[in-house]
């Protein structure tokens, strides 16, 4: 058995017994006892080698697997990247160029309606501020989804 994995398995199940120990919930609270009676077992020598050696064996498989989707994912986003730059459709070739000036002007109002209701409505900017953060996850897809493009466009104009 390899010292990291002796050493590492047992620090991890400890790492994340102490997290969900501070969650004020039935199923957390469980996990932790059972993480913690796994790192005990570990560490009495209830668990062979072997046995480590083989959740070893079972998580590398496993990050091969997620390994393989990743790059699969990958090759399907280039796949439609190159299918849209090859397009006679113009409004293919301009989609990209037009979610980013969507986006642009969207965060722009966005931002000028903001600043405006803190100058004029300074009573009610707490509420539209947290009305804003609400919208975060939606912002967060959208920025990234123009990331990937900018960063795509900017990779074909170096290749």
């Amino acid at each position: 058995m390899s010292p990291l994995l002796a050493a590492g398995l047992p620090a991890l199940l400890e790492t994340l017994g102490g997290l969900f120990k501070r969650v004020p919930n039935v199923a957390a609270q469980t996990a932790a006892t059972a993480l913690e009676g796994v790192s005990n077992a570990i560490k009495n020598g209830q668990v062979s080698p072997e046995q480590l050696q083989e959740i070893n064996r079972h998580y590398e498989e496993l990050q091969k697997l997620e390994s393989a989707e990743r790059q699969t994912a990958y090759t399907q986003v280039n796949e439609s990247l190159r299918a849209e730059v090859a397009s006679s459709d113009p409004y293919v070739r301009r989609m990209r160029p037009t979610f980013g000036y969507m986006i642009a002007v969207t965060w722009a109002a966005q931002m000028l309606a903001i600043a405006y209701v803190i100058i004029v409505d300074t009573e009610s900017a707490g509420i539209v501020i947290d009305a804003m953060e609400n919208l975060g996850t939606i912002w967060a897809v959208g920025l990234s989804v123009l990331g990937i493009y900018v960063y795509k466009r900017s990779e074909e104009k170096r290749g």
